[in-house]
């Protein structure tokens, strides 16, 4: 079986199709309205009512857990609103300074390959961040987006230190995908402390902050946009 890293990392829509609508939300978006508006929109796409949709977003303090989430895993049950969702994977963290990009496509446009959407969806991670001259990696045991560093004390297994950048939660519903991906930019990396995250604790979070890039979240936005371009193909900005 072919990995992660092996699979095309390209999902172009079928010749023809309209460019996928742009959003971004300037404000706070509380987290029951963004999944509100994504169920509202998933259907529109899976009719055929209206083109498929990335929606840029930062939320309130809060915590999620996916259709994995071990309740053990939540470590500090009253630190954050926590919310149940129906995207794989387990608990995360979202907050302002965390880019979140909901990606609602129609994935009968494209390939019918949930695998190899989750790896698209990498690569316009790594791309981004590339762009950033910070190096983002796969693991195909962890699903997300990875950094190296070399400067931190090895593992107790005695492996080289890495954080998570960025984490992925997707789901699908008539083929069209909806919740999506987030990257760390400048959130405050302590509210990660009241979760195990992805329920993976031999291995940190980061940021670009962390990192040393300093970074208006403008600019992540724009190389996220050429990234999913390269990816997904063309879009055109959003008029809601």
């Amino acid at each position: 079986m072919l990995t992660r890293t092996d699979l095309d990392h390209t999902m172009l829509p079928a010749e023809g199709s309209p460019p996928v609508r742009w959003r971004i939300s300037d404000s706070l978006v509380p987290y029951d309205e963004a999944l509100s508006v994504m169920d509202a929109e998933v259907a529109a796409i899976a009719e055929g009512r209206a083109d498929e949709l990335v929606w840029l977003l930062e939320h309130p303090p809060l915590y999620t857990a996916g259709t994995s989430a071990d309740s053990a895993d939540l470590i500090q049950p009253d630190r954050f609103p926590v919310f149940a969702t129906g995207r794989g994977g387990e608990y995360t963290y979202h907050g302002p300074g965390q880019r979140v990009a909901y990606v609602m496509l129609d994935l009968k446009r494209r390939r019918q390959d949930v695998r190899a959407y989750v790896a698209a969806l990498e690569e316009v991670i790594i791309r981004c961040l590339g762009a950033m001259n910070v190096r983002g990696e796969r693991r195909e045991d962890r699903v997300g987006v990875w950094v190296r560093r070399p400067e931190k004390p090895l593992l107790q297994d005695g492996t080289q230190a890495e954080d998570k950048i960025a984490a992925l939660g997707i789901r699908l519903r008539r083929w069209v995908s909806f919740h999506g991906l987030s990257i760390n930019v400048d959130p405050d990396l302590t509210h990660f402390s009241g979760i195990v995250p992805c329920g993976i604790s031999a291995y940190g979070v980061t940021s670009l902050e962390d990192l040393g890039m300093l970074v208006m979240m403008q600019d992540v936005d724009i190389r996220l946009r050429q990234a999913f371009e390269e990816v997904f193909g063309p879009t055109v900005n959003d008029g809601a």
